[in-house]
């Protein structure tokens, strides 16, 4: 899997973000390109695995909490990427509703 755009692929929108991955949040950098969502996680997590999703997989965004633990719920800052698998990553990010908005705009215009 690899995680680094074409050269003349900008990003619509990038940002610090973390990944709910079971019981850790995993701190990186979300990058939305015009085809995929790239999160890169920071070399001083336990879990440093990218996530890479084609935009063609993505079924739906929402606002989700974010668990403490992956289990309490502790603050309404979460978005939640479902897949057509049924997969689902969820993002803590600043300014979710953008990114929100971005991420279903990029979908639309890959269908």
């Amino acid at each position: 899997m690899t995680t680094t755009p074409q050269p003349n692929q900008p990003a619509l929108k990038e940002g610090r973000a973390n990944l709910q991955r079971g019981r850790e949040t995993v701190g990186g950098r979300l990058r939305l390109l015009s085809d995929r969502l790239v999160f890169t996680p920071h070399k001083l997590n336990f879990q440093t695995d990218p996530v890479e999703v084609p935009l063609a997989e993505v079924r739906g965004t929402r606002p989700v909490w974010t668990k403490f633990l992956g289990v309490l719920p502790l603050a309404p800052n979460s978005l939640a990427v479902e897949l057509a698998d049924g997969t689902e990553h969820a993002f803590v990010l600043s300014g979710r509703q953008g990114w929100k908005s971005a991420i279903d705009d990029a979908v639309a215009a890959q269908r």
